[in-house]
């Protein structure tokens, strides 16, 4: 039914009750006061003009019934009492004999009739929503966590067109004050301690996360419990599919390694950032890659007056370009196709858009993958950083951040070596132009395209092995919006020549977190084997931030801290890359990381 029908349908029911109204009031009213027709006609035709003309106006037509509340009702009792108001006038105006009580008694009837009508309709839509999940297929579902994201779970769940993919059983929760009260119609069965014996009573087919604040220990606990019982857990879907009403069963979010490794969220300097990035022109380099692109999401919410996606790789631009664009009201988004190694190409870029802020995330990362081709990562990350840095200063930008990487701490591979020249570059330049130059460095990001993850999970979908390089490797991990935020925070705080270090927690096991992968895709490592394969070209058994030589104390922001990381100077650098043997492949990689280590000692 289109919704020109709806409107056209509810207009004529709510007239129809009117009429209905006022032939209740006359037939009670007859025995006791003689109503002419005239006034009876009059009364009918006032009444309705009026309410027509306010419904028109408090939109009653054009509201959804099935989702009646109490605004609604106040809305309709308001129209009719003007309309009673009027009735009273207008018969006073015309001089026309009439009963004060059959006037009163057309206004109840017709609230009685009208809003009645919207009340018993909601009841219906919600009793059939229920009783009809009951003689449905769809999934019997625990959702775990009874407060505010479980409530709007439920009643989303409730007026979801697609309802009858999901029963709803009950809740459970932690809070012993709520065991037993019914909420929206559920009960709270128990705690998570109690989960094992619900679903086993219930029949429970789905668990459905709703606590936003849960840590990654409550996730594991619930992961393990689901796995006992071979039944699937699932998150909350996200505010845009909770807004639209629409949440299938492809809605509600997978349970991912982010939830089991997360950390509790850092709180950003908002004004500070804003201050910053607000109506003015920014630049990502690299901006269609993983880190890149998430730096460009957070940026956005600072309404720049300007965007500038600059990148190599057509596709990946396109795709960042594109994504932004569905969400961007305020901000002009500018896709810029570059190659950070064309000095030319940036100067212009630079000349061109003037960006008040550069944040310089394009680098090659691949650690194996640059062990085989030294010549590359020195051309990507030593020379287009400095001719990203040089095109800066020369065009005098205010700010210019770094994205660098734990594996820049004594390097024994091409791909850190390259990023720690790229830092005393960053570092070297500083003071030389109005620009302030700052570095971020910080671990692995978990789901990026270099991440050990999507490999993972791509192997778990073959049916394993799944393939570690060594059982006692670690890494530092952080997720990517985490990493991109803590990234705008430190270049906010920079004054020039920092090197900020972000706090990454501890280290994870490269086996725990391949298990825990295997656990969330409904396995056990009985089914899916963990296999050792090797350590690969350049990669370090255990990942490190800082040296002793670097460590200093001083922290700027909740997990970030100023590294006292010092280096060879701008000049005394480029001389030295200039000397490299470009074209003995060994003697270069020998080279490269014989200078990244030498400023460190």
């Amino acid at each position: 039914m289109s919704r020109r029908v709806k409107i056209c349908l509810i207009f004529f029911i709510d007239s129809l009750f009117i009429v209905m109204a006022n032939l209740f009031a006359h037939i009670y009213m007859n025995p006791l006061v003689f109503i002419t027709p005239k006034t009876w006609m009059l009364t009918l035709m006032v009444q309705l003009g009026i309410y027509w003309i306010l419904g028109a106006v408090l939109n009653i037509f054009n509201r959804v019934n099935r989702q009646a509340n109490l605004r609604e009702i106040i809305a309709i009792s308001t129209s009719l009492f003007v309309g009673l108001i009027v009735e009273l006038a207008f018969l006073a105006v015309v001089g026309d004999s009439y009963s004060l009580r059959y006037v009163l008694l057309t206004y109840v009837f017709s609230v009685i009739l009208i809003c009645g009508s919207r009340i018993g309709w909601k009841l219906f839509i919600e009793y059939r929503i229920q009783h009809g999940n009951k003689i449905s297929h769809g999934k019997r579902t625990l959702i775990i966590g009874a407060g505010a994201g479980g409530i709007i779970l439920i009643e989303t769940l409730k007026h979801s067109v697609t309802n009858d993919e999901i029963d709803v059983v009950g809740f459970i929760d932690d809070d012993k004050d709520k065991h037993g009260i019914v909420i929206c119609g559920k009960s709270v069965l128990g705690t998570i301690d109690d989960l094992p014996q619900v679903i086993d009573d219930y029949e429970i087919e789905q668990l459905t996360v709703a606590i936003p604040s849960l840590p990654p220990s409550g996730y594991e606990k619930i992961v393990d419990i689901a796995q006992q019982k071979h039944i699937k857990v699932n998150s909350m879907p996200s505010i845009e599919d909770i807004a639209s009403g629409e949440v299938r069963m492809n809605k509600l979010r997978e349970i991912d390694v982010v939830d089991l490794l997360g950390r509790e969220e850092v709180e950003l300097d908002m004004a500070i950032i804003s201050n910053q990035l607000t109506d003015k022109v920014v630049m990502v380099t690299g901006a269609g890659g993983s880190i890149g692109s998430e730096i460009c999401r957070q940026v956005l919410r600072f309404s720049p007056k300007q965007l500038l996606l600059l990148g190599h790789g057509e596709n990946s631009i396109y795709q960042i370009n594109r994504e932004l664009n569905k969400v961007n009201t305020k901000t002009e988004i500018i896709p810029l196709i570059a190659d950070i190694r064309d000095y030319n190409r940036m100067f212009e870029v630079m000349s061109r858009y003037r960006p008040n802020k550069v944040y310089h995330a394009a680098a090659h990362k691949h650690v194996p993958m640059m062990e085989y081709n030294p010549g590359e990562a020195l051309k990507n990350n030593v020379y287009g950083t400095k001719n990203t840095a040089e095109a800066a200063v020369a065009n005098n930008i205010d700010s210019f951040v770094m994205i660098s990487t734990d594996k820049a701490t004594n390097p024994p591979n091409v791909m850190g070596a390259t990023k720690r020249i790229a830092e005393m570059l960053i570092t070297g330049l500083n003071g030389r132009g109005k620009t302030k130059f700052s570095a971020v460095r910080f671990g692995n990001v978990l789901g990026s395209r270099g991440s050990v993850v999507p490999v993972f999970k791509e192997q778990i979908e073959s049916g394993g092995p799944v393939t570690v390089t060594d059982f006692e490797m670690t890494r530092y991990f952080m997720t990517i919006p985490e990493a991109s935020r803590l990234v705008l925070q430190a270049g906010a705080l920079a004054k020039g020549g920092e090197i900020f270090i972000l706090d990454m927690g501890e280290p994870v096991k490269i086996y725990d977190l391949a298990k825990k992968m295997i656990q969330l895709s409904g396995y056990s490592t009985d089914d899916i084997e963990i296999v050792e394969s090797g350590i690969r070209p350049g990669e370090k058994l255990y990942e490190e931030l800082l040296v002793d030589k670097e460590r200093a104390d001083v922290q700027v922001y909740d997990k970030i801290f100023v590294g006292n990381v010092n280096g060879f100077g701008y000049d005394e650098v480029l001389a030295r890359v200039e000397k490299f043997n470009k074209e003995n492949e060994k003697q270069l990689t020998k080279e490269i990381i014989m200078l990244a280590n030498e400023s460190i000692n």
